[in-house]
Parts: C-alpha cells; structure tokens; sequence
C-alpha cells in the first residue's frame, strides 16, 4: 500500500502522534527560535523545506550509539518519520504499547531495515495516510516532482546522549552537529538551523520549523490547578489573619502573595482557555480535510440541473462584470 502526501501542519501532525498512541505531546509551529523558551519541555525540532539534491556529501557519525535512525525507503512518508525520529529518541515520553513495541522490536535493525519496518507498519502507514486530502480525481501519471513539480523534505533536530544530531531519513546515518546537553541544545540549534537555511536562501524563502512539545492542555492544567490550590491557602490564612484581627507585617505579605497567585490563576485559565479553542480549531480543520466534498457538489449540480438553474449560472458567469 502506497503512501500518500499530508500537510505539514501542526493541527495535523498533533492527531496523528495521538492516534499512533503517543500521549502528552502536541507540535507547534515556530515563527522565531525565541518562542522555544515559551514552549519548555521541547522534545526536538522538525525543519521543512525545499529540497534539491545536495552536491557535497554530509559527514554521518561513525559513533551514534543509541540513536535511532531510519533511512526514508518510500515516498511521502518524511513528514511522520522526521516526527517518529525525534519520538524514538526520548525515552522519557509515553509512546504507547504499540510504538513502545515497535521500537524493541525494530532496535537491533540496521536504517534501511528500519525504514522498511516503519513502511510495513500497519498502524504508522494507516494512521499517516488517514489525514490525506481525498483525491477522488486521479491523474494518468504521477508527475515527477524532480522534473516539474516542488519536492519538500523534513529532516528533524534532537539531543541524545549528550550531542545534537540531525536526523535526514535521505542520508546514510545520523550527523552530529556539537556536544549538547538537556538544558542548553535549545541554544545550540540555532545556528545550524540558520546555516541549513543560508544554503538555500539564495532562491528559496519558503521554510518551515516546528516544535515537538509538551502537550499544552495537560501542562496548563496542572499548573492552573497548583496555583488554585495556593490561592485557597492563601485565601484561607487572610480570613484567619483578618479574624484574629492581626495586621502585621506577616499577614500583609499574605494578602500580597495572595495578591499575586490571584494574577497567575487568572492568566493560566485565559492561557487554557486559548490552548482548547485551538485544539477545537484543529480537530474541525481536520475533519474538513478528510472529507470527501465531491458526492455534494455532484448533488448540488444535479439538483440545480433538474430546476434550471444550472445554465442560468454558467451564462452568468460567462458575462463580463
């Protein structure tokens, strides 16, 4: 069974790591490596952009032990193999009992057989194509996207063992950029994430750069429900301060935390508030995707036809305004 295309788009890219099984997780769209700071935990990288055959030849690692990597063995699937190399690669994520398989089973394989296994995986190649746009009109022929059309590629940016690699499923291995560790890789993406652009920059400006992070309903939420209860701590030693009558320097340093915790309660439930309607917005952007339109307007042009209507709107259109 082929692959078919999907959009890079973080809506998309978010349902299909939760159908795979993946829990506490979400992708956002970067407009600036600045917005990383906001994002924390940040799990890895995924740049998107044009590609065209490289003529100088990348030095992979010789000594990546513990990496998963999986060369791209199939056409279409970079988008969901750059997001499974960076899922693969942090142990500390729930991945679920079938991905948690997949991996122990796929562990001892060499890239290309990875890459095999990942394209014979039911559930990654189901779940992947379910979010293609139907197509329920099908060209002759495949055009060839070196001769005519735009390729575009992913390639994903993660720490594993104390090093940064860039994982291209189109390159025979891993390559390691520098020595990293948890709490500064952040800082040390950036420059090869701009250097991979600057090779391009000269005829290209369309890219891409999203971030796999901590699912952001489940961070907000745990935040919002620890300062609520602080609050009602508070809360609760100011009435007893005000009862015993005791305006000291002590319970006014309460009101004022109080004060404050009050503040943060307000700002992480408008935060919660925006985080659900954006995955409100995503799970409906979905649902049009998937849905096959034509049937309706079949149906529409039928019934315009059988009243009339139907030439009526094409010599309409045909007149000049």
């Amino acid at each position: 069974m082929e692959w078919t295309t999907i959009e890079s788009d973080p809506g998309v890219f978010t349902e299909l790591i939760e159908q795979i099984g993946v829990k506490g997780v979400q992708v956002e769209e970067l407009w600036s490596l600045d917005q990383l700071r906001e994002l924390s935990p940040v799990f890895g990288l995924i740049f998107l952009f044009k590609w065209k055959k490289e003529t100088e030849k990348r030095q992979v690692s010789s000594d990546a032990h513990g990496v998963f990597f999986a060369k791209q063995v199939i056409r279409n699937a970079c988008a969901t193999q750059a997001i499974l190399s960076i899922l693969l690669n942090r142990p500390e994520l729930d991945l679920g009992t079938e991905l948690t398989n997949f991996r122990e089973f796929v562990a001892d394989f060499d890239p290309t057989m990875r890459g095999l296994a990942i394209s014979n995986s039911d559930l990654i190649r189901t779940t992947h194509n379910s979010f293609s746009r139907p197509e329920p009109l099908v060209p002759d022929e495949d055009e060839d996207d070196e001769k005519g059309g735009e390729a575009y590629h992913f390639v994903s940016y993660v720490p594993v063992g104390g090093r940064l690699y860039e994982l291209d499923g189109l390159q025979e291995g891993p390559i390691e950029l520098c020595e990293c560790s948890t709490s500064d890789w952040l800082d040390r993406v950036g420059p090869h994430i701009a250097t991979r652009i600057e090779r391009y920059a000269a005829n290209e400006i369309r890219f891409n750069l999203m971030a796999l992070v901590g699912n952001r309903l489940d961070i907000y939420s745990s935040r919002l429900t620890a300062a609520t209860a602080r609050r009602d701590e508070l809360a609760a030693a100011v009435a007893e301060a005000a009862a015993a009558v005791a305006a000291d320097d002590a319970a006014a340093l309460t009101h004022a935390q109080l004060i404050e915790v009050e503040v943060e309660v307000s700002s992480l439930q408008e935060a919660l508030a925006i985080e659900q309607a954006k995955h409100r917005a995503w799970r409906d952007e979905n649902v049009r995707r998937k849905h096959n339109y034509l049937p309706f307007l079949f149906n529409l042009l039928k019934l315009m036809a059988s009243r009339g209507e139907l030439m009526q709107l094409v010599e309409r259109q045909g007149k000049p305004t």
